[in-house]
């Protein structure tokens, strides 16, 4: 089944890694379904293009937006990605320090290889969240349990079972407490540790709305939302903020792309990106941030300050000089009138 992924991985256009330091290096190659499936996301940003402007004095640029009514340097954030321990040995410790030079907002995943009192960045477990100094806390509503993927099944590519991505359950008291009573030690036994915190976190029972009033004071914001209907729920249910996406298609096989529903959820609540031109794009179309997900686990986002660099150039060259004028008047779609 191996020999087979790498064949879809060939047909697909993508190049065989050279060397893979884990079973689970083709984790974040793929979707949910079939390897490559991903691919299946930039064709619709392709269908808006970009109305270019001349003779704008843009030689000083102000890409910063105001979020949460916090004001931040950057529009462009580091969307929640786990396990980043399989691709490098020090994981989200990269990747936080990384985000930090530029100014970038970095949020981290429940499923970090590394404490979130090393990383001490956004949100981990509620208290713990807390307490590490993070800023937001945001709730995944689309994963109490994992889809069913059939490539991951085909390689054993379940990182969480061979102890990786468990580590934010591990550096809990309470969780250590529990393991403790058990007799398990998850230094020696990452595997028997690795268990019941799955049974923890992906716990297999739905959320539903009337969960939400309960949690709201510690979880201001959700993610995974696709349905403008959905967005104006979380709105009378005081949440501060969504975050628009598919979760890589990872759960819901068939799911709509993010960019596709983007304006309905922005003309219902007010106000996939892999280049500066996607970021152009939703931001145009309303977002007032973007989360910038896959792209930089594939480096572990080593020189990630130049995916800031290349949505700045594009304001430049496209002629707005801030991200106010960047609006839906700045797009059309391929074949229709501006919108």
């Amino acid at each position: 089944m191996v020999g087979e992924q790498d064949a879809l991985r060939q047909q697909d256009g993508r190049p065989d890694p050279p060397l893979r330091p884990s079973p689970h290096y083709d984790l974040y190659h793929r979707s949910i379904f079939k390897a490559g499936s991903y691919g299946s996301l930039p064709p619709f940003s392709t269908e808006y293009q970009i109305v270019p402007r001349m003779l704008v004095p843009t030689l000083t640029r102000d890409i910063s937006t105001t979020l949460f009514r916090h004001h931040i340097a950057v529009s462009i954030c580091f969307a929640p990605i786990g396990v980043n321990g399989i691709y490098h040995p020090d994981g989200e410790l990269i990747v936080a320090k990384v985000a930090g030079e530029p100014g970038l907002q970095y949020c981290l995943s429940t499923a970090s290889s590394r404490a979130v009192e090393d990383v001490a960045a956004v949100n981990g477990a509620w208290e713990i969240g807390r307490r590490a100094d993070s800023t937001r806390s945001i709730m995944t509503v689309d994963t109490d349990h994992l889809a069913w993927r059939h490539g991951d099944m085909a390689e054993a590519n379940y990182a969480f079972y061979y102890g990786i991505g468990n580590e934010m359950g591990w550096s809990g008291s309470v969780f250590r407490k529990y393991l403790e009573g058990k007799g398990i030690d998850p230094e020696t036994d990452p595997q028997s540790a690795g268990r019941p915190w799955i049974d923890t976190v992906w716990h297999g029972k739905a959320h539903s709305w009337a969960d939400l009033p309960r949690v709201i004071r510690l979880w201001k914001d959700i993610s995974e939302m696709q349905s403008a209907r959905d967005a104006i729920l979380a709105k009378e249910h005081w949440c501060d903020g969504i975050v628009v996406s598919n979760h890589a298609r990872w759960q819901v096989h068939g799911a709509v792309g993010s960019l596709e529903v983007l304006p309905e959820i922005v003309d219902a609540v007010g106000g996939i990106y892999r280049t500066g031109a996607d970021v152009f794009k939703a931001l145009a179309l309303g977002a007032r941030a973007v989360l910038v997900g896959r792209l930089w686990i594939f480096d572990l986002s080593i020189q990630g300050e130049h995916g800031v660099g290349h949505f700045d150039m594009l304001m430049d060259v496209a002629g707005y000089w801030c991200l106010g004028e960047v609006d839906r008047a700045a797009l059309r779609v391929r074949g229709l009138p501006m919108l």
